[in-house]
């Protein structure tokens, strides 16, 4: 922690802070306190005007925002049906979050790297949300715009990709188990508090069997890494696919 206290705050660690922030921005930023709490996660700073939350919630809409429009243009003549599928799968956690640590903002993240929660949480894709959120306040909608299609999309988003992908897990699972005349619940096996925040576990239960697991800090996405875990699980490439049965 003592390292993040000095890279903040310190003399040689705010020159520090200030040089890794613009290297990762690609320009100078304007109020640098509006991009330290965008780097501040909740676990280290609880008072409401030091973490990134309030950030986080505008980057969120910022962001959605600025990859409907991109997705708008891209696509003249697809429906809305399609567009809103893809911005979901721009925008899912598990990609922002992988973005956001090929980006290199786990570097300067500041968080409880002690908090074992954390290591089933997006915390760095909620606060490049964040950062979106810093930079529309900094700089406009128009530079943050930029900034997302420059450093976001076209480096890490590949379209292509993107249209075949199949991120709705549950779907996939509830395809199957239909299909192939099984029954599919999602059970919420256990809910704790980690440092002030719910923790589920939900299992994917196929004919009274538990499948997988999932950990997550809301029911929906639990249960979506549970239904990810399944799908690996059972060798379900498709809703028609056979599941390859344990033990026979």
């Amino acid at each position: 922690m003592d390292f993040f206290k000095n890279f903040f705050s310190g003399e040689s660690g705010g020159s520090s802070f200030k040089k890794e922030l613009r290297n990762l921005l690609g320009f100078k930023p304007g109020n640098i306190s509006l991009y330290k709490t965008a780097l501040t996660h909740r676990s280290v700073r609880e008072a409401i005007d030091e973490n990134n939350e309030r950030l986080e919630y505008l980057g969120d809409a910022v962001l959605s925002a600025m990859i409907a429009d991109y997705l708008f243009k891209r696509y003249p003549y697809k429906e809305e049906g399609f567009l809103t599928e893809m911005r979901s799968k721009m925008v899912n956690r598990q990609q922002l979050n992988d973005i956001a640590i090929r980006m290199g903002l786990k570097k300067i993240t500041l968080f409880n790297k002690l908090d074992g929660s954390l290591k089933v949480s997006q915390i760095f894709g909620n606060t490049l949300e964040a950062l979106v959120g810093a930079i529309y306040l900094d700089h406009g909608y128009k530079k943050a715009s930029k900034w997302v299609l420059d450093y976001i999309i076209l480096p890490h988003m590949f379209m292509d990709d993107l249209e075949t992908l199949e991120i709705n897990h549950k779907n996939k699972l509830y395809g199957w188990a239909n299909k192939n005349g099984r029954t599919l619940e999602f059970e919420t096996l256990n809910e704790k508090l980690e440092n002030g925040r719910r923790l589920f576990t939900v299992a994917a239960v196929i004919d009274g069997k538990n499948i997988a697991q999932g950990k997550a800090f809301n029911k929906k996405d639990a249960s979506q890494i549970a239904a990810q875990a399944a799908v690996e699980k059972l060798g379900i490439v498709n809703a028609d696919s056979i599941a390859e049965e344990e033990g026979g």
